[in-house]
């Protein structure tokens, strides 16, 4: 009663595919693969932004300071 084997994996692929039949489950993974690449491309942007945010608020720190000292 613990673990699934590899037939009752079997067995429930079976029925899913039964009852939602194969071209709704092709485009439900889909759309969840276009999702999960949209997610990734966010993130990869995301990371490209914060350093040069960093670098212009660093920038605009520096300038401050020189301006006070002056």
């Amino acid at each position: 009663m613990g673990s699934f084997s590899i037939w009752h994996w079997l067995i429930v692929l079976v029925i899913v595919m039964l009852v939602f039949g194969t071209k709704k489950l092709r485009n439900i993974g889909e759309d969840l693969g276009s999702a999960v690449k949209g997610f990734k491309q966010g993130m990869k942007d995301g990371a490209d932004d914060k350093p040069a945010e960093k670098i212009a608020a660093a920038d605009t720190l520096d300038g401050q300071a020189r301006e006070k000292k002056d």
